[in-house]
């Protein structure tokens, strides 16, 4: 049953029972707010989806890496998916079990092997030969084996969006489904190496579950064949992707991800009936991406001829969605409004000097002020964690709640810690700048070459 864990009440957004106007005069503007409520919510609704099968459900860090995030779930029993030794780091330093973590990426780099080697992961997802044969080497130094799934490629078209489309014959991803096969039979004795599954991921936000069907019915076909052929697998690694609703209201939001779980776990059950193999699930952006909010405020209301609009504090350095993907944030008013009131159509804009920092275009809201509380919804997920320092601007703070308690996760970054990750090389060091001046006639700087 879908729970509001965004709810309006006596006239102001709340994140469960906490009121987001208080949280922002508490740690400023622009902030993110994720619900403690709706992530454990949501991953009780996807392991109780997948009841009775013998999953594991891998948390993708590279939806929400912050620790608070990952706690929560590791808590409730999750393992991670991640893609980089900072994220096997973070997984780790949150309680997740090694033996739970998957280590994909395309580009995995020989001291990053060797840190999942020696924390005693479940399984790396090669892609390559070239990878493949690294992993062995790293493995034979340290006197261990590394356990190994195949990604393979099916050529299925996810049909989102191409920057997020990652299973067809023209990504990057994966080992092309037609030489898997000979793949496996060509490498099964490779040293420092033992296959135990196959792995499959064809991109992210998927709203049908027709491309998963495809996928994974090569990929059940593919482990059967190798079975068969003598390749001790017993791992199918089933990815992630499930897509959430961006365009329904706070709580239509929760409802519309609920039916694609049940949609996508049916399908799943069908296929895998009878077949003996664990399975694993990479769950990010469903998990996280509803859960989260980006709080903001109103700086400006400016009218250029017949076009309105709202500058606000929070910029595309904060939230890089809207300028890299076109993406659609719904945009709601803090204060509730009432009922009847006439919208009109607004650019909602961030202070970046870059023209590309509008969150949104012609958008029909409420009238607006100085000083007015805005949310960017359905920012749970790809959001901080793309954030920049872009225009010198500190990384906004992050606040988890739960019920009626709340805590900020992550502090906003201030300027000295932001300034003070920069180096002066020795010639522009203040002190020895000084005497280059006095040492060079007419108080002239010698170059960094000495001329």
């Amino acid at each position: 049953m879908s729970r509001n864990f965004f709810p309006y009440r006596d006239g102001r957004l709340h994140v469960s029972q906490v009121p987001l106007d208080r949280l922002a005069e508490e740690v400023g503007t622009p902030f993110y707010c994720y619900s403690g409520d709706a992530l454990e919510s949501g991953y009780r609704s996807f392991a109780a989806a997948l009841s009775g099968l013998p999953a594991t459900i891998c948390y993708a860090l590279k939806a929400n890496s912050n620790q608070a995030v990952i706690k929560t779930f590791a808590e409730l029993g999750a393992g991670a998916d991640v893609v980089s030794e900072g994220e096997l780091r973070r997984a780790l330093a949150a309680g997740v079990p090694a033996e739970r973590i998957v280590f994909a990426g395309v580009g995995k780099t020989a001291p990053e092997m060797a840190a999942g080697l020696d924390a005693g992961i479940m399984q790396f997802n090669v892609e390559s030969f070239a990878e493949l044969e690294l992993l062995s080497q790293v493995a034979q130094q340290r006197g261990t084996t590394a356990p190994v799934a195949v990604r393979v490629n099916p050529n299925v078209d996810a049909g989102t969006l191409d920057q997020i489309t990652t299973g067809r014959a023209d990504s990057k991803f994966g080992i092309d489904a037609d030489e898997a096969r000979a793949f496996l039979m060509q490498t099964k004795s490779l040293p420092g190496i033992r296959f135990e599954g196959l792995a499959v991921h064809i991109g992210s936000q998927l709203t049908d579950v027709a491309p998963y069907r495809a996928a994974f019915q090569r990929l059940i076909g593919l482990y059967h064949e190798l079975r068969a052929a003598g390749v001790p697998l017993r791992r199918l690694d089933l990815g992630g992707g499930i897509g959430i609703s961006y365009k329904h209201d706070l709580q239509g939001q929760f409802e519309e991800s609920e039916q694609r779980v049940r949609d996508y776990t049916q399908m799943v059950r069908g296929l895998v009936s009878g077949l003996d193999a664990e399975l694993v699930f990479e769950p990010g952006r469903l998990l996280v991406g509803n859960a989260g909010l980006l709080v903001t405020r109103v700086l400006f209301v400016k009218d250029n001829g017949e076009r309105r609009f709202v500058i606000v504090d929070a910029a595309m350095n904060d939230l890089i969605r809207p300028s890299l993907y076109d993406a659609w944030h719904e945009i709601l008013p803090v204060a509730q409004t009432p009922e009847g009131t006439a919208l009109h159509p607004v650019d909602v804009v961030g202070p970046v000097c870059e023209s590309t920092d509008t969150f949104a275009k012609q958008r029909p809201l409420p009238p607006l002020r100085e000083g007015d509380l805005l949310v960017f919804s359905s920012a749970g997920a790809y959001s901080f964690v793309m954030a920049s320092t872009y225009n010198s601007r500190p990384l906004a703070p992050e606040v988890l709640v739960r019920g009626d308690r709340s805590a900020v996760v992550r502090a906003r970054m201030n300027y000295d810690t932001m300034i003070g990750q920069d180096r002066l090389p020795d010639w522009l060091d203040e002190t020895a700048t000084g005497r280059e001046q006095q040492q060079t006639p007419h108080g002239g700087l010698k170059t960094a070459l000495g001329a």
